[in-house]
């Protein structure tokens, strides 16, 4: 018993001490036009869901109408459009130049609206850690995180009225 204890703190000392190594040794890039380490998108899932938690379970409390929407279009085009893209224009050069490529929101196969309210608006609200998200919790409002949710929400089906806010 005694010599398997020992060999359970050895190993633990030899992960460890070679996790170190193979950081200090420069092994792991932050640059982000390196590749991916190994399992790092699966731990970053696997992060971010925990960290989620039962945020899906939040409904957004306005009224689905076009001041919301519109209000939305202002607040995504100020704050998100520059890494999330604009509805049928290109990525931008600063999302092209990010790790991970932050999704195009407006694009079919990236739009977020079949993810549950609350989990966008938990993103708006606190970001995502070593992605470039950042959270808005200090430096939007409440209403206005939760109107840009409900524009990502519905951004498949937007009324004309919401399509003239962005200007298209």
């Amino acid at each position: 018993m005694r010599g398997f204890l020992l060999g359970v703190v050895i190993t633990l000392l030899l992960l460890i001490v070679g996790g170190y190594l193979y950081v200090r040794g420069g092994w792991v890039s932050l640059a982000t036009t390196a590749p991916l380490i190994p399992l790092e998108k699966t731990l970053a899932h696997w992060a971010l869901h925990a960290s989620i938690g039962n945020a899906q379970d939040q409904k957004d409390p306005l009224t689905i109408d076009d001041n919301n929407m519109q209000a939305g279009v202002l607040v995504y085009k100020e704050n998100c459009a520059v890494c999330h893209g604009m509805p049928d224009q290109p990525p931008t050069a600063i999302a092209k130049g990010m790790a991970p490529p932050p999704p195009q929101l407006f694009r079919k196969d990236e739009m977020v609206t079949d993810d549950p309210e609350g989990v966008t608006f938990w993103k708006v609200t606190h970001g995502i850690r070593l992605s470039g998200m950042p959270g808005f919790e200090s430096t939007l409002s409440n209403t206005q995180r939760w109107q840009v949710t409900m524009l990502l929400a519905h951004g498949d089906k937007l009324s004309d009225a919401t399509k003239t806010a962005f200007g298209r």
